[in-house]
């Protein structure tokens, strides 16, 4: 949940690149600033950690062959469209 407000001075240019690429993603100034301070300032190790451990200690699944998941893949995709 986003629950803090931030202003931000920007010069017209930094504002003009992060509007056209706003658009052309078709998203907010805002999750583009957002994106842009996720990466600048990654989340804290621990964080990544525990995710990485929670991924590692789930149960093991049946992964298809390449030519299987192209078929799911295509039939999710056909379902949806």
């Amino acid at each position: 949940m986003l629950d803090r407000r931030l202003q931000v001075l920007l010069d017209e240019d930094r504002y003009r690149r992060i509007a056209t690429l706003a658009t052309a993603r078709g998203v907010s100034v805002a999750a583009i600033v957002r994106e842009a301070i996720d990466r600048g300032l990654p989340a804290e190790p621990h964080r990544r950690s525990r995710a990485a451990r929670v991924i590692l200690d789930a149960e093991p699944m049946r992964v298809p062959e390449p030519d299987e998941l192209r078929r799911e893949l295509d039939a999710a995709r056909d379902r949806w469209s």
